[in-house]
């Protein structure tokens, strides 16, 4: 492969790009909050820009953050698996966002698109591209579960007929918590040390991920947010978010790889939800909607199959 048509700072640009723009897709879905800037540097090198929005109309708690980081000696989460970084300098840049909206009828996403580059004296730079977004709903609707997933298919789409089932079938193994044997929501993409077929090609795919986020989540916020609910309702979804906060401190890659990078920890922790609770062995009432998003929408399925 030639790597020599490598271009970072174009990857940079669409990046910076994107968060504003999304940014500002994101408060006009909201109607009502804004996001507001914290812009900050890292000693190690590099910096960004973390932007969060609360007390919205729509969105309870959400978070849009740009980050690119450099540094001379990579963490053990990136170089474990990949011996041959030992010993470069890399530079990691991205954009990753959760949004957990107040109505439980109204699912938690995140997303996320990134850029990873190291370099070595007298050997070929080492790049890839990762990306992709999942969707954690409360409440089951396969109207919206098949929007998601067309919308995800329609992304992979032009870069290659293989790609989206591989993004799929990797995302339901990803967001996966092994200790509780079940799924986190209902996937979607997710992928990694991708390098396609050349640089143009892989950047490529991450423009489309990126774009294709807004036109997957703003129809179903949109179709959910006026559904009324209750306060038991309001508390399974509080109940749930405690899914989420074990699946990213056990388990995300994305994670543990800022933490152990020195990065800074309000940043890469601004995807826990505002409100959360733990209840001991809580069981759903048989028949409810809440025992149908265990057995109905958490098992991994096929949700393109019956489409005509």
């Amino acid at each position: 492969m030639d790597t020599s048509v490598v271009d970072a700072q174009a990857v940079r640009t669409f990046l910076t790009n994107f968060h504003d723009t999304l940014c500002s897709q994101l408060e006009s879905l909201d109607g009502n909050a804004q996001f507001t800037d914290d812009v900050w540097q890292r000693a190690e090198g590099g910096g960004g820009n973390t932007r969060t929005l609360t007390g919205g109309q729509l969105f309870e708690k959400a978070g849009v953050a740009f980050s690119h980081i450099t540094g001379t000696q990579l963490p053990p989460s990136a170089s474990a698996n990949r011996p041959e970084l030992a010993g470069r300098s890399y530079e990691a840049m991205g954009v990753s966002l959760v949004m957990h909206p107040h109505n439980p009828h109204v699912p938690t996403t995140h997303a996320n698109v990134r850029f990873f580059h190291a370099e070595k004296a007298g050997e070929e730079p080492v790049w890839w591209f990762g990306g992709g977004f999942d969707l954690t709903p409360y409440y089951g609707y396969d109207e919206d579960c098949v929007h998601w997933h067309q919308t995800a298919y329609d992304a992979c789409a032009p870069f290659g007929d293989e790609l989206h089932p591989k993004f799929k079938q990797w995302c339901d193994d990803y967001f996966y918590l092994k200790h509780r044997d079940e799924a986190r929501g209902i996937g979607g993409l997710f992928f990694d040390d991708f390098n396609g077929e050349g640089f143009d090609h892989a950047f490529g795919l991450m423009r489309s991920v990126a774009e294709h986020f807004y036109k997957a989540y703003a129809p179903i916020a949109s179709r959910r947010r006026d559904t009324p609910y209750t306060d038991e309702q309001k508390n399974f979804q509080c109940y749930r978010r405690g899914r989420y906060v074990e699946f990213n401190l056990v388990f995300d890659r994305g994670t543990l790889f800022g933490l152990q990078s020195g990065g800074r920890t309000e940043s890469i922790l601004m995807s826990l939800p505002p409100t959360v609770h733990w209840e001991y062995r809580y069981e759903p009432e048989p028949g409810s909607p809440e025992a149908a998003l265990y057995s109905d929408y958490l098992p991994a399925k096929d949700w393109l199959a019956n489409k005509p």
